[in-house]
């Protein structure tokens, strides 16, 4: 017997999913501007607990900072969605949003410096992390169970539009809330989440379909630690070890990003082989789910450390070039890159109701080529570019971001079985949360790169030409250049808080003012970080390029209760049409 959509008697659906749609959006909208508030505000939030980011140990602070939400959300995702198929989507929903802000307001109250500050701040994150993944393992299905099959693009979109807007929204209010106090970047969250908590909590409703299940701990349990290792590999392989740029010659993280590969492998044999697998493996047959996830992930994957890029390129070399102070380069990042959501804003809606009358694959892999066309367009931009043809480019990024996402979100949701949307939602949110730590590690270890082969140069014989005495200009040339980059980001010159004070004195004023000025750094890093910023954009190109490939396999239109019911009331026709037609034989032969 086929599952299908929950009808509600007297009409509700038309009121309720409506309902359904503005929570979840509301959700959603909470945690993005959380996220892009966080990645704008990281230079207030490191002077306000005082830590210096060039020191030794501190970058591992820094990108637990700004990975850690992404890692446990990647990890819980899908043991959320399938407890929220076992127990009620709307509960564990509700769940989500109350820890979420519970724990908004640990951040909000932090009182710790240095890297006890640095510590608190990680532990509360993935507690917001453990909120989010209840929030976006059963948002999707919410939704799903709540709109036809023939207005889910359409609800998507609008979904698909709170997502940027609140990555614009989080971009401007960092700027703004930041300079004034650090901690407000995570009160804002707050009133959103007693907010949602609240209305969800007497709104929404549990009309899904629910499964009879256990939890297979086996498989959550390896399936945890494989990713996590993984993912921790990912992370502390782009951090200086024994004099190389980079970790990726650790025994730790090779240890890490090995163990954590064979873990998964392992989890897959054990998912093939329990009762009730963590990951329904049997999914991804349906060929229009495991293209849209395989499409997703490719996506993210190049996509993923774009923004940090973006903002690296704006707030760390471009802007301090422009005349800007490094105290609202913040800000003006966030500003200037408002043409990356503009576009979304109406390609993401209009993109999904077209794939609800046409189908996703022609609107999505349209998305795809154009956008990575865009990433080739941006390598060509010099380094101190121009604004217009800056925003032109990521205008129309966000243009054909928006027709694919809309789309493929639809395409997923609508393939799967009713009783299985949660579980089916969070695999797809994992791959897509995994898929965006492995861009920012790739990312940055492809920056570093270039970073690296001649950064140490530039920065030697700039210094020297400056006046810096051979020693200092040696020391200060061999600083890591993911300190030198996460510097550039934060807002700090390393010349400012590296040189000794009276080195500057014996320089003179006019040297000492341009080497710790606004200029002297953004321009001696430009040439270097340009050099792997170009190899960076080739690969999310690539990625991209090839995530359209697999979209446009995805096949023609799907919706999985329908095509269920078509395929059983075929079957059915043609036993009732073998049936009439032995009795016809039978009725011949007894004539005769």
């Amino acid at each position: 017997m086929t599952v299908t959509d929950p009808v509600v008697p007297g009409g509700r659906n038309d009121r309720y999913k409506w309902i359904a749609l503005s929570n979840t959006t509301l959700g959603i909208l909470m945690v993005t501007i959380n996220s892009s508030i966080l990645l704008i505000s990281l230079p207030a939030i490191f002077r306000g607990i005082d830590l210096q980011p060039l020191a030794p140990g501190n970058t591992s602070y820094f990108l637990w900072i700004l990975m850690g939400f992404i890692l446990v959300t990647a990890v819980l995702v899908v043991s959320f969605g399938r407890v929220g198929d076992m127990y009620g989507r709307v509960r564990m929903y509700n769940l989500g949003f109350a820890v979420f802000t519970f724990f908004s307001i640990l951040l909000s109250v932090t009182w710790l410096t240095g890297p006890a500050g640095a510590i608190w701040i990680i532990l509360m994150r993935v507690g917001q992390g453990i909120g989010g993944a209840f929030l976006f393992a059963n948002s999707s299905a919410i939704v799903t169970d709540a709109f036809p099959a023939d207005e889910r693009g359409k609800a998507m979109g609008i979904n698909g539009v709170a997502l940027v807007t609140g990555s614009f929204l989080g971009l401007i209010l960092g700027g703004v809330l930041a300079p004034i106090e650090w901690r407000l970047v995570f009160l804002v969250s707050v009133p959103f989440g007693l907010l949602g908590t609240v209305w969800a909590y007497l709104k929404l409703e549990d009309n899904g379909v629910r499964i009879k299940s256990t939890i297979d701990w086996v498989g959550n349990a390896t399936f945890a630690v494989g990713l996590v290792s993984l993912l921790v590999g990912i992370v502390y392989g782009i951090q200086p070890y024994g004099g190389h740029t980079m970790g990726w010659t650790s025994p730790f993280v090779l240890a890490t990003v090995v163990g954590g590969a064979l873990l998964l492998g392992v989890f897959v044999l054990i998912e093939l082989r329990v009762e009730n697998p963590m990951f329904q493996l049997h999914l991804f047959r349906i060929r229009a789910y495991s293209a849209g996830v395989l499409a997703g992930f490719l996506s993210a994957l190049g996509r993923g450390g774009i923004q940090f890029m973006l903002i690296i390129w704006l707030q760390g070399i471009w802007l301090p070039q422009h005349g800007y102070d490094y105290s609202s380069t913040p800000l003006w990042a966030g500003i200037y890159m408002v043409p990356l959501t503009i576009g979304f804003l109406v390609s993401g809606p209009l993109a999904g109701v077209l794939a609800d009358r046409h189908g996703a694959r022609g609107i999505a892999t349209t998305g795809l080529v154009g956008a990575g066309i865009c990433y080739l367009l941006l390598e060509t931009l010099p380094m101190d570019f121009s604004y217009l043809p800056f925003a032109a480019i990521l205008l129309l990024f966000s243009v054909f971001s928006g027709m694919f996402f809309s789309p493929n979100q639809m395409a997923v949701m609508n393939s799967l079985p009713p009783e299985q949307r949660g579980a089916g939602a969070g695999m797809n949110a994992t791959f897509v949360n995994s898929a965006q730590v492995l861009s920012i590690g790739v990312f940055f270890s492809i920056v570093t790169l270039g970073l690296a082969a001649t950064l140490p140069g530039d920065l030697y014989h700039g210094l020297v030409a400056q006046g810096m005495p051979v020693a200092q200009a040696v020391r200060l040339s061999h600083l890591p250049p993911i300190g030198s980059l996460f510097a550039a980001f934060l807002g700090f010159n390393p010349i400012q808080t590296e040189v000794p004070h009276q080195v500057l004195v014996n320089l003179g004023s006019a040297h000492a003012a341009y080497l710790t000025g606004r200029t002297f750094f953004p321009r001696l890093i430009s040439p270097s970080f340009q050099n792997g910023l170009r190899l960076a954009f080739d690969f999310a190109a690539a990625t991209t390029f090839l995530a359209a490939v697999i979209s446009w396999l995805r096949g023609p239109q799907y919706v999985h209760a329908e095509q269920a019911l078509d395929d059983e009331l075929g079957t059915g026709l043609l036993e009732v049409g073998e049936l009439a037609s032995t009795e016809v034989s039978a009725g011949v032969m007894i004539d005769k």
